[in-house]
This record gives C-alpha cells, sequence and structure tokens, in this order.
C-alpha cells in the first residue's frame, strides 16, 4: 500500500473536518480570552453619589463626564441607602460627599471583585487629588481573606461547569453520542441529576469548610452547584442529541470558550469588553459566579434572574435530549454512527 493510500486510511474525511473544528475551536479560545481580558478598563459602572441639596446633582454630573465615561452615576439619598443598594447589587460603589470638611468616603464592595474596588478607589483618589480633597475606602462587602481576587467564586463555578460537560462527554464516548430511545434518553437524565447532586455538594463543601475560601451558605451553594453542573450536562447531551459527537466542542464552545471569560471572575462585568458584557450573565459560568458571590457577600440578594438563566439551560437541555431520542426511536434509527456502542 502507497503511502497516500495509507494517509486516506488513517485520516478519513470525517476525522479531518474533527481536526479543523479543533483548531478553529482552539483559534476562538486565543481571541475569546485575550479579547475580554488583555485590557480591562471600568465602563459605566453603576456608582452611587450622595451630597447634600444640589451637590449631589453637579457631582453626578461631573463624574459622569470623566474620560473614557468609568462610571454611570446617579444621585442618591443617603449613605443608608447606598449601603443598600450596594449590598443589593444595584450599584457596585457611591462617593459620599461631606462639603463641611476634606474627606469623603468611598463605598466599595470588594466581594464583588476586588480589581473593580481598587480600580473604584483609584478613580475617586484621583479625582479628590485634583480638588485638595482625600478619601476614606470602606468596604461594606470585604471579599474574604482567604478569597484571593474575590475569584474563589468564579474557580468554583468554572470546576462545576467542567465536570457537567465531562460526565456528558463520558457518558457519550461509552454510550453513543445519540441515546436510543426516550429511556435511555431518561436513563442519561438521572445519572445527569445524580452526579449534579453529588458534584455540587463536593465543591460546596471543598470551597467552604475544607478550604474556607468562600464563605456562606454550604446548603445554597450546594443548590447553586447543582444547578449549575446540571445544567451544562443537560445543554451537552442535547448538543450531542442533536449533531453527534460535535455536541462536545459545542458545548465547550458555550462554556469554556464564551463563557469563562465573560463570566466576570477575573475581572467584574463593568470591566469586561462590551460584547463580553453583555453574554456573560446569559451564560452558565456568569450566572453561576453571579449567584455565588451573592450567597457569599451580598447576603442571598439579587439571584432570582441568574438561577432563572441557569435554569432555562437545564430545561431546554432536558427537553430538546428527550425530544430527539423519542424521533430517533419514531425513526427507527438506533444505532449511533458516531460510536461502536448501541445507547
Amino acid at each position: 500500500m502507497s503511502f497516500t493510500d495509507e494517509l486516506k486510511s488513517a485520516v478519513t474525511p470525517r476525522a479531518a473536518l474533527l481536526v479543523i473544528g479543533v483548531l478553529a475551536l482552539q483559534l476562538l479560545f486565543i481571541a475569546s480570552y485575550v479579547g475580554a481580558l488583555h485590557d480591562p478598563k471600568p465602563r459605566d459602572v453603576p456608582f452611587g453619589v450622595v451630597a447634600p441639596g444640589p451637590a449631589a446633582e453637579q457631582a453626578s454630573a461631573r463624574l459622569g463626564k470623566l474620560p473614557g465615561d468609568p462610571l454611570d452615576p446617579r444621585v442618591v439619598d443617603d449613605e443608608a441607602t447606598a449601603r443598600k443598594q450596594i449590598m443589593d447589587r444595584d450599584i457596585d460603589g457611591a462617593l459620599i460627599i461631606n462639603p463641611r470638611a476634606t474627606t469623603d468616603t468611598l463605598l466599595v464592595a470588594s466581594g464583588g471583585g476586588t480589581v473593580l474596588a481598587t480600580a473604584l478607589e483609584k478613580i475617586a483618589t484621583q479625582l479628590e487629588a485634583a480638588e485638595n480633597r482625600t478619601v476614606r475606602t470602606v468596604d461594606v462587602a470585604p471579599a474574604s481573606p482567604e478569597d484571593f481576587d474575590g475569584l474563589s467564586s468564579f474557580y468554583l463555578v468554572v470546576g462545576w461547569c467542567v465536570g457537567g460537560y465531562l460526565c456528558a462527554s463520558i457518558l457519550a464516548i461509552s454510550a453513543g453520542s445519540r441515546a436510543a430511545n426516550r429511556s435511555r434518553a431518561l436513563i442519561r437524565t438521572g445519572v445527569m441529576a445524580l452526579y449534579s447532586i453529588a458534584g455540587g455538594l463536593g465543591g460546596a463543601i471543598i470551597i467552604g469548610p475544607i478550604l474556607g475560601a468562600l464563605p456562606g451558605s454550604v446548603l445554597a451553594l450546594w443548590g447553586l452547584g447543582a444547578l449549575v453542573v446540571f445544567g451544562v450536562g443537560m445543554i451537552t447531551l442535547a448538543l450531542q442529541a442533536a449533531t453527534g459527537i460535535v455536541g462536545i466542542g459545542l458545548a465547550v464552545l458555550i462554556v469554556v470558550i464564551a463563557g469563562n471569560p465573560s463570566a466576570g471572575g477575573a475581572f467584574p462585568l463593568p470591566m469586561l469588553p462590551p460584547f463580553w458584557e453583555a453574554i456573560g450573565p446569559w451564560l452558565p459560568p456568569g450566572a453561576g459566579t453571579w449567584v455565588a458571590r451573592s450567597i457569599a457577600y451580598f447576603e442571598g440578594n439579587a439571584v432570582t434572574g441568574p438561577l432563572l438563566v441557569l435554569s432555562a439551560w437545564a430545561v431546554v437541555g432536558v427537553v430538546v435530549t428527550l425530544a430527539l431520542s423519542a424521533r430517533r426511536k419514531a425513526d427507527g434509527s438506533s444505532v449511533d454512527l458516531t460510536s461502536r456502542s448501541i445507547a
């Protein structure tokens, strides 16, 4: 057999297409991570301003005209309201102006991301220095000393996401990427649910009682973890049911390539470029990271929207997986050509 014949036998057209697909994922990975994280700058950060009388509107207008539009200022009635809005995650910081003294107070929340809190402190310090004033920083929701740069919640969610699509991928590799019928699809869904419960609990225990890296309710984190793992796992199963083994690559595209850099982990959402800031809250890593930080540092506030996002991924995954398995049975297709096994 000639080398050309050997090459054709060893590298089938399907294998070549898969390799090209992997190359595309590799390049997209580089473009997404570098594009999102290479030049973080605060943009339109929700920011409160407290001052007596017309001074509040004047200060807000001045902050809104800063070069690069780092802040999205809005007048807040008083310091107590500003603190509440920060804890409700409506704003990321606030400046309390005291016209009777030369020192103002900056409220930040490093639990939402220490990088953003530091950026707000830098902006306020420079602004105050230009007017011969000083600023005192108060951390309303401080990150744990064991949670460097507020990254523990992000890596916890990343671990849950990895577990979700790896478990679904193993089911595909071991028993065929497409379930042969609805019963097999239900079994896979049940396995995914049990794995999610175990994975969610394990992550919550490791991040909390064992490492002490993240405060907050272990039960709440367990529930979040189970939902993240199940949502990612089921959407991976759904993509595999629709496209075969290619579904694993599509899951990586959604969760890893698009989801991780836009999650607000290394840099909170207001510091990301517009595209990544826009997609982050709608993908599992971003929604999960937001909820994990809320549980740990913000008394569980502002979690309804992200939990609905995670639930939607899970529901869509279950519905598509079961629907496509039922259609395969109706078509009489029980053998998955992408695997030697019968699912």
